[in-house]
């Protein structure tokens, strides 16, 4: 098996490499004509890409994602924007005391002030078919021993476009295993496997997958029936 090297990226150099990508989205803006006139707007937090602003349709939205997340040493996109003047409707699953973004709609076992819905994720997302713009599983999948089912509920719920956001511990980061109510480990391999399953499962689409030394990033749309999955030179930006 090939093991690759992750270091934990320090606090101070966390700054600077945010600094870094605040300007590289700059000049990706400022010199790409398809973004030109774009009303979307980037700050980053620890590698991870938070846009906010308006966008007349999905497509366009898609592209943005896209390009900023080809910049190196991104390790998530995640977007607030409006799609023709449209909210969008996000679930923070398992969200505890904390949401991603204050106005998700959190969601988990037990109540707390951040919980908007109390449910038991081990029997599924309680949403409608295609109703959801996001889904947030943060620190959520390695405390499930069957976290398949959930991903397969969560495909079930997003709209065509949507977004499913993971982060997790890196099982070979300390913090893996020093928690004694995690019963699964992830590796970015793992999210190839979520994306590679041929047993007739709800099948993704991975934008996004990076580890810092600490977590796993990813970022994942649903693949309708009969959709055409990455190409194998998309799958390699990621994935041994």
């Amino acid at each position: 098996m090939v093991v690759t090297e992750h270091t934990a990226v320090s606090t101070g150099r966390w700054a600077l490499l945010d600094r870094y990508l605040t300007e590289a989205a700059l000049d990706l803006f400022g010199h790409d004509d398809r973004l030109r006139g774009v009303s979307v707007q980037v700050r980053f937090d620890r590698g991870v890409a938070h846009l906010t602003g308006d966008v007349p349709d999905d497509r366009l939205l898609r592209l943005v994602r896209d390009l900023v997340g080809r910049i190196d040493g991104v390790y998530g996109v995640w977007s607030r924007v409006r799609v023709s003047g449209r909210e969008p409707s996000i679930l923070d699953l398992g969200c505890g005391r904390t949401k991603q973004y204050p106005s998700n709609i959190g969601v988990d076992r037990y109540p707390t002030p951040a919980v908007d819905i109390v449910s038991d994720l081990r029997e599924g997302v309680p949403a409608a078919d295609h109703s959801v713009d996001a889904v947030f599983t943060v620190h959520v999948l390695e405390h499930l021993i069957d976290f398949l089912s959930l991903i397969d509920d969560v495909h079930r719920v997003l709209r065509p476009g949507g977004m499913l956001h993971v982060i997790s511990p890196w099982w070979r980061f300390v913090n893996a295993v020093a928690d004694p109510t995690h019963v699964r480990y992830l590796d970015v391999q793992t999210i190839k496997g979520i994306c590679d399953r041929h047993d007739g499962s709800p099948r993704w689409y991975p934008l996004h997958a990076a580890c810092d030394g600490a977590s796993v990033f990813a970022d994942l749309t649903p693949l309708a029936d009969g959709e055409p999955g990455p190409q194998s030179s998309h799958l390699a930006r990621f994935f041994d």
